[in-house]
């Protein structure tokens, strides 16, 4: 099964743009060609394509989705790498959660503290304005 690069993106929901990129920046090999100098790409391809869109769509960054490119790459290798890296990523997408509760709360604090009339009396406003800080 051969397929070319619009075929790929459809295929795993990535934009023809974004595979190029992922070429270049070493993320997918460059693929084969044909005789009409098009890009061709397999099942490997495919299924390297499927696990970079699915590592970025848990918000893994490109460098920990090289590293867990090429841990993936070495079968026989410990998973104690792999489970760190996630671990890691894990931790960060919690801070995350609890910054924007934060924001969550004060948004709705400023919110409550409005009381209608004029912009010239809006409590949202004068929380944004300057000298204000969270």
């Amino acid at each position: 099964m051969t397929m070319t690069i619009g075929e790929l993106g459809k295929a795993t929901g990535t934009k023809v743009e974004t595979v190029r990129y992922y070429e270049r920046i070493g993320l997918l090999p460059a693929p084969p060609r044909t005789g009409g100098n098009y890009r061709s790409y397999a099942a490997a391809e495919l299924g390297r394509l499927s696990f970079i869109r699915r590592a970025r769509d848990l918000g893994f960054s490109l460098d920990q989705v090289r590293a867990l490119l090429s841990l993936s790459d070495d079968r026989a290798r410990d998973c104690a790498t792999v489970d760190a890296l996630a671990r890691d990523h894990l931790a960060e997408v919690e801070r995350k959660i609890a910054d924007l509760q934060a924001l969550r709360r004060e948004l709705a604090a400023i919110i409550a503290s409005c009381g209608g009339g004029t912009v010239a009396d809006c409590r949202i406003i004068e929380a944004l304005g300057p000298g204000r800080v969270a």
